[in-house]
């Protein structure tokens, strides 16, 4: 009989951390909305937000069950939650105990490996109902569909007892299938006939089904990977349900807490979560930047361009060499800062076109440059660079939105590449989303089971990167073209328009810059693994990573004396865009060259930031 005692104490343990939690005052104003609401009810659902620490501190029992045992604290919680209605005679209609569905909402779990669910790690442990955690990109979502969430059931015996009330009431529990609830089979314990539904008090709940790809697996959209086209990604199933529906989206990233279960993938089993919370995920930005870069900025004080020239001088210098491509680097340098917070968007983009004699540099140099931030995504022309629409494999048969490179790149980059490799449509419908950055999907309701058409808007936060090869391998012969003569008539101009900066790179014509490419080439070949230049050493790749992740986190307010500038080119680009004869200015340059002054200034690093 010991166990009696430890029962009544768990119990009177909820009940005190539901009362100090606010959770008891929440749950008396849920029962007066069921007994002052006109229709009836077979099950009444409780959502008791849990913070697993204080519980732990009340009641480490209790806070045990929760941890890992969540299906166990459950009934304790319900257990509570009847003595009170009956107690309190809270709802007039209530009957019994099996009425009640409590849903334990965990604000969080400890960060400890223990709960950490990975998907390279054998053997998975997903038989024991307990909560775990991952972090993930969403790289798929589907449209929302019902689910039974409750469901009252009669014996079809009239004689028998339970042929009435509320004996037989069957809810869903995280990892069930629907045929776990609603089945034909069900038979009476008492009397073994079966047992039929009563469809007056069935209950529906929406559910939705996510794909969350390992956040670790994104390094493979960088380009590292040659055989990107024949790789497999393994991703998580989230089934995400009720309260939870429409908190994810395409693209960003997030810290789930949920139940692994097993359940089916298309014709296979793979192991699926039921959420049971979701977080955005913030990855924490650094303090400072790097002590090589904190000196270097303590001697380039006195003017605010001579640490942005250094930075952009010595820039990549793994790939190119020092001092060439001086003007796109420094270009790159803003775009990367200008880059959202993860999986913020910042709301202000800087995109880049570079026009080139030499794709190949350009393409090492931006291929170098979106690793230095955690969201930056290589698109292939064999894949989508926005949104796709298929059936989820999973048997729901609703329709699967799937994220395409620019929608991966969340809060990023995405570099798209050389633009003639590029189809015209594909080429209008990147001009759209660079004018309205949002991108639709139509999804047709007859192809996906459900009476209406859906069209459904998703915006695109990330930043542009693309060059345009000015010399195509036709051309046999190259000549030094000034930046008004140079051909640039396979991008549209409207297109042209549409990104924030435009470069014209052409090193070809300085006889030094191009030795100084012949140079490092040769010896990058022969010597892979040797830094060609002491700056390399003194300010690598991962000081320029930190530099960049502390500075797109500044806040930066313009100066009176620069919106002062701003308003005066304002006024003279309303006179160049009004007269006949002018140079047809975009409406849009002005508030590009509004976000390069904020990102130069962040690249300087105000002293008081340090």
């Amino acid at each position: 009989m010991s166990w009696a005692p430890s029962v009544c104490r768990t119990r009177e343990a909820a009940l005190v951390y539901m009362d100090r939690s606010g959770g008891l005052q929440k749950f008396t104003e849920d029962c007066k909305r069921y007994n002052e609401s006109n229709h009836s009810y077979a099950v009444y659902r409780f959502v008791i937000s849990i913070n697993p620490t204080d519980i732990t501190e009340l009641d480490a029992t209790l806070g045990n069950y929760i941890l890992h045992e969540p299906m166990r604290a459950a009934q304790i919680f319900q257990s509570v939650c009847d003595t009170a209605i009956k107690t309190l005679s809270l709802i007039e209609s209530y009957q019994k105990e099996s009425q009640i569905n409590v849903v334990l909402r965990l604000t969080h779990l400890p960060d400890l490996p223990a709960y950490h669910l990975n998907l390279d790690e054998f053997p998975m442990n997903y038989k024991s109902q307990r909560l775990c955690m991952l972090k993930g990109v969403v790289i798929a979502m589907s449209t929302v569909t019902k689910y039974t969430q409750g469901a009252r059931f009669l014996c079809s015996e009239k004689n028998c007892p339970f042929s009435e009330g509320f004996r037989y009431i069957r809810v869903h529990i995280p990892g069930a299938t629907e045929s776990a609830t609603i089945r034909t089979d069900f038979v009476c314990s008492l009397c073994s006939s079966l047992l039929r539904e009563d469809m007056k008090y069935r209950v529906l709940g929406e559910k939705q089904v996510v794909e969350l790809l390992d956040s670790r697996a994104l390094q493979i959209f960088q380009g590292h990977s040659t055989n990107i086209g024949y790789c497999e990604l393994k991703s998580y199933a989230v089934f995400v349900r009720d309260e939870l529906i429409n908190k994810m989206k395409i693209g960003a990233r997030y810290r789930v807490v949920g139940i692994p279960v097993c359940g089916p993938n298309g014709p296979h089993i793979s192991v699926c979560i039921e959420a049971n919370n979701i977080h955005q995920y913030i990855e924490e930005s650094p303090s400072a930047i790097s002590k090589p870069f904190q000196s270097l900025l303590s001697v380039a004080m006195s003017s605010p361009w001579i640490f942005t020239g250094i930075l952009a001088n010595m820039f990549a210098s793994q790939v190119i060499p020092i001092g060439v491509y001086n003007t796109l680097k420094l270009c790159i340098l803003l775009s990367l800062v200008q880059t959202g917070k993860d999986d913020e968007g910042s709301g202000s983009f800087l995109d880049l076109l570079a026009v080139t004699s030499d794709a190949l540099v350009v393409d090492r140099l931006m291929s170098y440059s979106i690793c230095l931030v955690p969201r930056g995504v290589r698109h292939s022309a064999s894949n989508d660079l926005f949104a796709t629409v298929m059936k989820d494999i999973r048997g729901s048969g609703a329709a699967s939105i799937q994220a395409g490179s620019a929608l991966m790149a969340r809060g990023g980059i995405c570099f798209t590449g050389d633009l003639r490799l590029h189809k015209k449509d594909k080429l209008d419908h990147l001009q759209s989303v660079l004018e309205s950055r949002s991108t639709s999907v139509f999804i047709p309701g007859k192809k996906y089971g459900e009476d209406v058409n859906h069209q459904v808007c998703i915006p695109v936060q990330s930043n542009f990167w693309s060059y345009v090869d000015s010399c195509p391998k036709k051309q046999g012969h190259r000549e030094s073209t000034f930046i008004g003569q140079v051909d640039i008539s396979v991008v549209p101009s409207n297109l042209l328009d549409a990104f924030g900066m435009f470069i014209y790179c052409d090193e070809t014509s300085d006889k030094h810059s191009s030795l100084s490419l012949v140079h490092h080439n040769l010896q990058r070949a022969v010597s892979p693994e040797t830094c060609i230049y002491p700056a390399s050493q003194l300010y690598t790749t991962q000081d320029y990573e930190r530099l960049i992740a502390f500075a797109k986190n500044i806040q930066v307010n313009m100066s009176k004396k620069s919106e002062t500038l701003i308003h005066g080119y304002y006024l003279a680009s309303r006179r160049v865009r009004t007269d006949t004869h002018g140079s047809t200015m975009p409406a849009s340059a002005l508030r590009h060259l509004q976000f390069c002054f904020l990102c130069t200034t962040k690249c300087f690093i105000p002293r008081e930031a340090l």
